[in-house]
Order: C-alpha cells, then structure tokens, then sequence
C-alpha cells in the first residue's frame, strides 16, 4: 500500500483528508477480501491524528551523507510507517466489515511477544466445561434483552443479561476465557510448587494484556468496546437447575465475572488496567485441588471466528466430539444454540457455514450434512493431521 508522505497529507483539507483516509480503508479492506464499511467519524478523527503525528525525525536523515544509506533509511521508514498504519486502520475499521468471513486474519504484531508474563499469553486458552453444550452469550450483533432459557435433559440453564446492558455477545466472553485460563495457568504454577499459595480470587491485567491474549488489534475502538463488554460480562448470570427425573433438585446462579474495577486510565482517558473478583463457581472448579478441573483447552484460533454461531458450533464441537466425531440435529442445534433466528433461517445460516468451512475450515475440526430421520443432522470432526495435510 503506498500512502502519501505527512506533507502531502497536511495540505488536504478536512473534507479531502476524510476521503483519502476512507479510501485508503477500501483499498485495504478490498485487498484482504473484506467487504467496505465506512469509517466512523470518531475513527477518521483517530487516523488524521495518528497521520499527522507520526514523526520519523528521530532518524535525522538530513544529517546522513552517505546518499546510498540516507535512500535506504527513508525506504525503510515508509515501510515501518505503513505497516503502522496498516495496524491503527485495521483496529479502527468496524467489525461488520469481516462478517462475511469465517475466519479473520490475525493481528498484524500477533506474534510478537508481551511482558504479560510471557508463559500466561501462551498458556493454552481455557474454557469452562459446564457452559459448553449451550452458548452461554448470545449470537445476536445487536443489544439482546430478556433471557434465553436452554432445557435440557438433565437441566435447565437460563442466561439473563442486566435490563440496561443486555446479554453478554460471543466477543464479550473472550474476556471470561482470559480470565479463566490466566487461572489454569496460575494453578498449574502451583501444582508444581505446592509450597506456594493458591491463585488470588482477583485477576489484575491491563486492557493491552486482554487485548493481545484475545488477538486483537490495540486501536481506540477496542479500548472504547472493552468497557462495554466488561459492563455485560458483569450484568449477565447464569442460573442451572439440575433436574432428577423431573424434580427440581438444586439451583445455582452465578455471574459470568464477578465486581470489576478500573484501577486506571490512560491520558486518552481509555482503560489502562482492571481488577476483575473471579466467581466462586469459576474459582472452585478451576483450583480445587481434590478434584479434577471443570475446563477444556480451546484452539487459539477460536478468537479468529468471526461468526457468532460458528464460535458456538466450535465450543460444542471441542466438547462433544473431542477426538472423535459427534452428531447433532439441527433442530436440537437451534434450541443449544439460543438464537433468535426461525428454525428455517436458522438451519439456512448452518448450511451457510458448513459451506464456507471447506474454504476456511474451522480449527480443528471439519463440517458436514446429513440427512436423518427427522431433519438434517451436523456432523463434527476432528481433522486429523493427515487429513488436514
């Protein structure tokens, strides 16, 4: 991508430096294969201030003699610009215009590493095995009120989000499952040392260390929808009434994080570091040490789905078919599933998906569709290495 150089861009006026920058977020969206969503107004006043500001006078290039060198810092430093560039645009373009992917590309620094206890971002990523057969969020783009009530065999689950947030969405819980492998991870240091102390009940990252264990991108948008997703994590419970041949026995609720805290604010006034209380239901089945713990190790790539519904159909598949195969019927698949769609357009949506797998598979696991006595069935599959070869 060639940009203009921050002198060409100064003498643009306000209207045609809005143009330019939408422009240059078409060409880049156009590029990756995304479909075009304009950029916010908020978001254009981020790029032309990022573009103007960005300084390379550091390099003191009218000091170099040496022609040869002096082209090749200036080669250079276009090159770092634009791939800083490139980062600021892709935190700041909306998140509709990759829903018609399966799969987005990583962030651009996505393997460079952090000092956020360098072994908690490559812990495997955890998630709670008791909310895996239902999504435990809602697949809705849009705000969700009210409640989503799952009855299965043995329970009943019902998922209620606060009268002012709505329902935690599938995007929000990537903070949940920070948090729950952050725990795995600080209890497996533990096992090895049993001498220490247990875990805290409080977990204390950064907004960048979220971020960056949830592989997005660091932009202004992200640190802005953080907080709103913090807001529904907390407003959401779960409530679990276990059944014993059709008679209530035991009801639990629990909120999917417990109190949080912003303990402090960068400049921007953007979130700088939190401080999240753990749930006694997360905290006892992650560190009781008498039992085994109730949790799953997920495919980093989970946090590259981009659809809602194939992130569920993803957590169903780790769960149920393991390293082997399970099969579900897409009526049943609906109910799990919470959505707010009819069956028809509901059954419509999975087709859709299992179509687009075989370009862009999902981790681990192939799709397919078969016909069975009472409607269509779903069919998971480990991939297996000579297969996915």
């Amino acid at each position: 991508m060639t940009l203009l150089t921050q002198g060409e861009f100064s003498e643009l006026s306000l209207h045609e430096k809005n143009s330019y920058l939408q422009d240059v977020a078409r060409q880049y969206l156009e590029a990756r294969g995304d479909q075009f969503t304009p950029l916010s107004k908020d978001a254009l006043s981020r790029l032309r201030r990022y573009y103007s500001r960005r300084s390379l006078a550091d390099l003191q290039l009218e000091k170099v003699q040496d022609d040869e060198m002096r082209h090749a810092l200036e080669r250079l430093s276009g090159a770092i610009r634009v791939g800083h560039f490139e980062k600021v645009l892709e935190s700041e373009i909306p998140p509709s215009a990759s829903e018609n992917r399966m799969m987005r590309p990583p962030p651009i620094d996505d393997e460079q590493m952090m000092f956020f206890v360098p072994d908690i971002y490559d812990a495997p990523l955890k998630d709670d095995v008791n909310l895996m057969d239902v999504a435990p969020f809602t697949l809705s783009k849009t705000k969700r009120e009210g409640l989503i009530r799952y009855e299965l065999k043995d329970c009943v689950i019902t998922i209620e989000g606060g009268a002012e947030t709505g329902i935690a969405n599938a995007h929000d819980y990537d903070i949940f499952l920070n948090m729950v492998t952050y725990l795995a991870e600080e209890m497996r240091k533990f096992r090895k040392t049993p001498q220490g102390s247990l875990p805290p009940r409080v977990y204390r990252p950064t907004a960048a260390q979220i971020l960056k264990f949830c592989r997005r991108g660091d932009g202004g948008r992200q640190y802005l929808e953080l907080e709103k997703a913090l807001d529904r994590l907390q407003a959401t419970r779960v409530k679990i009434t276990n059944l014993d041949g059709h008679k209530r026995r035991a009801t639990e609720s629990f909120p999917l994080i417990g109190r949080y805290k912003v303990i402090s604010r960068t400049t921007q006034n953007k979130i700088d570091q939190v401080e999240l209380d753990i749930p006694d239901w997360v905290y006892e089945g992650v560190v009781n040490p008498e039992k085994k713990a109730t949790i799953l190790t997920l495919n980093p790539d989970y946090f590259l789905i981009t659809k809602p519904t194939a992130r569920f159909i993803y957590r169903l598949a780790r769960k149920a078919a393991g390293q082997g195969e399970a099969f579900y019927a897409l009526k049943d698949l609906h109910h799990r599933s919470g959505s707010p769609l009819p069956p028809g357009k509901f059954e419509k949506s999975i087709e859709a998906i299992v179509k687009q797998s075989k370009n862009e598979p999902l981790p681990d696991y192939d799709l397919s569709l078969k016909d069975g006595r009472n409607g269509r069935i779903l069919v998971m599959s480990k991939r297996t290495e000579l297969a996915a070869g």
